[in-house]
């Protein structure tokens, strides 16, 4: 029979409220809350282990759900039917057919990545803000990048908000969390050029060579990147641009860079 939840005080609801808005609580207990068909099946396809999905019973057929689990590589530990008030409790997206999941956290490493004859990667640094986060995966996996590395976060990979402006892609494109040396260091041992992304750069985006093995580099987006990727870029380039305004948004800026690669490799291999 169904498990069914229908109070918002439930104690396991009450955790995934938290979960939800607390990354402490998430590190303590190894768990992340993703919300979303497509999200969660895009986490369960690719291997994350779920504790719990839940689903508002009215809005989502039970047909949806069933569904959704067919391609997960393993079946949630527990399928539970809520109501409204739950849903409203744990849920961003309400009265939509939608899903919420308790996912066990993968802790992403160098040794998870797997990457291509002529890698093309995208390196985040201090990145603020959970929606530029997702927006920058979600630009990542359409351009095809073998890995992101996300290196001296300051936000949590798996912020709610961060999955939710990913779409999902959060779980498709290979991402590993690291400090800056470690990065370089990991860059280095594979022979991947660095391409520091900065203001004062000469070199323009368009007129430099992006079929080889590379790895661009953003920075917050208050500050830019740090001095360290400065100095250890093996090239330091610019997005010309010809308005007053001296800068775009961090997410927009990778959409532009790891376009112009795909858009020089098209042409390499027509």
């Amino acid at each position: 029979m169904l498990k069914q939840i229908t109070s918002p005080q439930n104690p396991l609801i009450k955790n995934i409220a938290v979960l939800g808005a607390k990354a402490r609580d998430r590190r303590e207990q190894g768990l992340f809350v993703a919300e979303g068909l497509r999200e969660v099946e895009l986490a369960l396809r690719s291997g994350y282990e779920a504790e719990v999905v839940l689903f508002e019973e009215a809005v989502t057929p039970f047909k949806t759900v069933e569904d959704l689990l067919k391609n997960a590589a393993s079946p949630p530990r527990e399928l539970i039917a809520t109501n409204a008030m739950v849903f409203e409790k744990i849920a961003y997206r309400t009265g939509v057919p939608n899903v919420v999941a308790v996912l066990k956290m993968k802790k992403p490493s160098f040794t998870d990545l797997r990457l291509s004859d002529n890698p093309l990667l995208l390196i985040m640094e201090s990145v603020e803000k959970p929606g530029n986060l997702g927006a920058m995966l979600r630009t990542a996996d359409a351009a095809g990048v073998d890995a992101v590395l996300v290196c001296d976060p300051h936000t949590d990979i798996f912020n709610p908000n961060a999955i939710r402006a990913s779409l999902g892609a959060i779980f498709t494109v290979p991402v590993a969390a690291c400090s800056s040396e470690e990065a370089v260091s990991f860059l280095r041992s594979k022979n991947i050029n660095i391409m520091a992304t900065w203001l004062e750069a000469a070199s323009s985006l368009y007129a430099t060579n992006l079929r080889q093995p590379l790895a661009f580099v953003l920075g917050a987006e208050a500050t830019g990147i740090s001095k360290f990727w400065v100095e250890q870029a093996d090239e330091r380039i610019i997005i010309p641009m010809v308005g007053q305004v001296d800068s775009m948004n961090v997410s927009a800026s990778a959409a532009v860079v790891l376009f112009e690669a795909v858009r020089q490799r098209s042409i390499r291999n027509q």
